[in-house]
């Protein structure tokens, strides 16, 4: 076995005893040895064939890892009809149409990606749609995934009218003669998800490998999937995922989630979190404990700005309680989406309860919160008491933060909470939400130094005290996820008996300008010293 050694070029190892080398030797899949050149050569020079890399300058980072993405979904929607950007209803409207004229006989027109912050506010009707799909059912995703925009044809096939109550947990939306207005909000999207076509296991697993392409593009060597709100969607993308790892086709270290749904098959298997191996492992119980800042159904503490509602409750107080109790005294770790303050102090309340008054539930790896969007400050604390990871999507601040300030007032001085969070001692672990959010880590990166968009906006950035250096963001790429997947003994940094998974990049993040930083992506991206891709 030959030994690969990279040099010529900053290596960002974001291990503290040894944060910058100038080469790296990677042997059989680790790395053997990181310092300077010289040091690096010297080490190996016992040790047989050697090749090498010149990396002329450019800097090398820690594979990232994605903690928060749909994979199969963000796949899948490259392949439909995108919302993202339509300023106005008849802009979205108008490409749903375009879409259409390429649709094949009996299908559905799917696609998602809109934003009725960007109109105004105005929420859109089936009416829109029927006007240009009068016969094709159509569903169309909010951006966030917890509001549905469906057509006449699409209530017709799920039977929905006037008469059908709100399910628990959901909201149908209705005019003021309590027709369905075509916003399905929460559970009542599920209405509509029972009778649509599903996709056949080829199509999610094209979807799957098309993404995972995506990822290694921008320097992403692992992932973690939570489940979505599709009941089979935990199961489905295990399954996809083991096929994939059969065939050899599996390209990103996948840590795959478990639906609250298939928690006692779970339990009668005696599954675990952390089950599997270095590429594919078993991760925690997906729970939904509130909805989303943009839907209005994040359960807030007191009223949304403005409005005289508090949220949607996706689960009752009870349910949650006993659910994370059974999964952490089984083995299993609990992946909580949590938006609102409410919600928030909800699964903390949970999770403290699941400990009881003695020894805390062995856990292969931490309990987390996805999202943990805002918080009351008495809160911010209670992760790191607990060892709650925050796993949080930086992008999501700079993408929202008008809709934060119209919605939530004061309270955003704690909402994408960094700074407090990681000062408090707490593990952050940033991903994307893909497809809610670009999967590309750098503008996240970017929103995570700035809380700015590209371009400068806001002027000194939004609640800038929440800002985080460069080092740190990278570490919540990097070396949070690790811990939170119970892997920090193997990836995450760069130092000998890692996992040789890195990042070559276009640009330099700690010498660039803070306004850059979501320019750069990867030249080269290599797992276990393998290059994987090239630019």
């Amino acid at each position: 076995m030959s030994t690969l050694i990279l040099y010529n070029g900053p290596i960002y190892t974001l291990d503290p005893q040894h944060p910058v080398a100038r080469a790296v030797a990677i042997r059989d899949g680790r790395i053997v040895a990181v310092g300077s050149e010289g040091h690096v050569r010297a080490v190996t020079a016992s040790s047989g064939r050697s090749e090498g890399i010149n990396l002329q300058g450019r800097a090398v980072v820690p594979g990232l890892t994605d903690a928060h993405v749909h994979i199969t979904f963000q796949g899948l929607a490259s392949q439909e009809v995108r919302l993202g950007g339509a300023s106005s209803i008849a802009e979205a409207v108008g490409r749903v149409a375009d879409r259409a004229r390429g649709l094949l006989p009996g299908a559905w027109l799917h696609g998602g990606g809109w934003n009725h912050a960007a109109w105004g506010g105005q929420w859109p009707s089936r009416n829109d749609l029927d006007a240009v799909c009068p016969a094709t059912p159509v569903i169309l995703s909010r951006k966030d995934g917890h509001s549905l925009w469906v057509n006449s044809a699409a209530l017709a096939e799920a039977g929905i009218t006037a008469a059908t109550p709100d399910p628990s947990g959901g909201q149908i939306q209705r005019d003021r003669d309590g027709e369905p207005t075509g916003i399905l909000l929460e559970a009542a999207m599920e209405l509509v998800r029972v009778v649509e076509p599903p996709q056949s296991q080829e199509e999610r697993q094209a979807a799957m490998r098309l993404a995972m392409r995506e990822a290694l593009s921008y320097g992403i060597t692992s992932i973690h999937i939570p489940c979505g709100i599709g009941p089979n969607d935990g199961r489905e993308t295990l399954s996809d995922l083991q096929d994939l790892r059969g065939r050899g086709e599996l390209s990103l270290r996948c840590l795959s989630s478990i639906s609250v749904g298939d928690l006692d098959a779970a339990i009668a298997l005696g599954v675990k979190s952390g089950l599997g191996d270095a590429w594919l492992r078993v991760g925690g119980l997906k729970i939904f404990a509130d909805g989303s800042l943009g839907s209005e159904s994040a359960e807030m503490l007191s009223h949304y700005e403005g409005r005289r509602h508090l949220g949607i409750a996706t689960i009752e107080r009870e349910l949650l309680e006993e659910t994370v109790a059974r999964a952490n005294a089984r083995g299993i770790s609990v992946m909580l989406h949590a938006i609102g303050d409410a919600a928030n102090r909800k699964v903390l309340d949970a999770i403290e309860l699941a400990r009881g008054d003695g020894e805390p539930p062995v856990l292969a790896m931490p309990n987390r919160i996805e999202h943990c969007q805002v918080l009351h400050p008495k809160d911010i604390g209670r992760l790191a008491e607990l060892g709650v990871i925050a796993s949080m999507q930086p992008i999501h601040c700079t993408s929202d933060m008008e809709t934060a300030d119209e919605l939530w007032g004061t309270r955003c001085a704690h909402a994408y909470a960094w700074r407090e969070l990681r000062d408090s001692g707490a593990t952050l672990a940033f991903g994307s939400d893909a497809p809610v959010e670009t999967m590309n880590p750098w503008p996240g990166v970017h929103a995570a130094v700035t809380r700015q968009r590209p371009g400068g906006s806001p002027e000194g950035g939004w609640h800038p005290a929440q800002r985080l250096t460069v080092a740190e963001a990278l570490e919540a790429y990097c070396v949070g996820p690790a811990i939170a997947s119970g892997e920090g003994h193997m990836k995450g940094r760069l130092a000998e008996g890692m996992l040789a998974d890195m990042a070559v990049l276009t640009g330099d993040p700690f010498r660039s300008a803070p306004g850059e930083l979501h320019a750069i992506t990867a030249a080269m991206t290599l797992i276990e010293g393998k290059v994987i891709f090239g630019r």
